[in-house]
């Protein structure tokens, strides 16, 4: 249920962004990025992302306070029937408002296979305005990436 949840926020933050792939975040800030399809190999097998996934990055606070980060990914349809994201990690980026990055939150791999993977941030205080990203690696490499901007 929490899936399908998550999945129908996904969906409408994405219908609300269609024209925009980062969004200001004064008291709070959703939005969602299409996981392009790919494939990749574990322990010499081919494993395959089809489409009907949705990398979703929600970051809530105001100013440079941030109090609530979590990224993850949704999958439906075809996507949903996948064997899912193995070897995967999220990690969190800072930049200043020049896109220099100047923090990065590394998140930890975890080899297992999963179809929804998750990361929560801790709450923190930016040293500068600028840009928060979440970036999903899987096998070792950048799959997607969704950002916000952090304005005064």
């Amino acid at each position: 249920m929490q899936c399908i949840t998550r999945l129908a926020t996904a969906l409408t933050a994405t219908a609300a962004l269609v024209l925009a792939n980062q969004t200001t975040a004064h008291a709070g800030a959703i939005g969602s990025t299409p996981v392009r399809t790919f494939e990749y190999s574990v322990g010499g097998v081919t494993m395959k992302v089809p489409t009907g996934c949705m990398f979703t990055h929600i970051i809530r606070g105001g100013g440079k306070k941030i109090t609530y980060q979590n990224a993850g990914v949704d999958c439906a349809f075809v996507g949903a029937l996948s064997s899912g994201f193995c070897n995967w990690r999220i990690d969190f980026t800072y930049a200043d408002t020049r896109n220099r990055t100047y923090r990065t939150s590394r998140g930890r791999t975890h080899v297992e296979c999963k179809n929804d993977p998750m990361r929560n941030n801790s709450p923190q205080t930016l040293p500068r305005y600028g840009k928060a990203c979440a970036h999903l690696h899987v096998n070792g490499v950048r799959r997607v990436s969704q950002c916000h901007h952090i304005t005064k």
